[in-house]
């Protein structure tokens, strides 16, 4: 069985969970989370994370996006090696593609 990719394209704020080392995140916009939880959580695996393509401007990478309660939506995870290609910085407005 194919299964075909849905892309979404938003724009979201870099920012960085306040914990010592803390990650690089995204939020899903509320609207996107609640589509996507509504169509696709049949893919989420454990603790609501779900396996994505995300893509900024030409760099493109295999991650994940986790369901935050606590937020009501999805987190994406900015790896370290992105922010340096893209030299991105946290309150940076961020405009993204995820594939799922």
């Amino acid at each position: 069985m194919i299964l075909h990719k849905i892309i979404y394209t938003f724009s979201a704020e870099l920012w960085q969970h306040p914990s010592p080392g803390g990650w690089y995140f995204v939020s899903l916009p509320e609207n996107l989370a609640s589509e996507i939880k509504s169509q696709l959580s049949w893919q989420e695996e454990g603790w609501g994370r779900m396996k994505a393509t995300a893509s900024l401007d030409s760099l493109e990478w295999e991650t994940a996006v986790w369901f935050d309660r606590k937020a009501g939506t999805y987190l994406l995870p900015i790896k370290a090696e992105i922010r340096k290609k893209a030299a991105l910085q946290t309150g940076q407005v961020l405009a993204l593609q995820l594939a799922i």
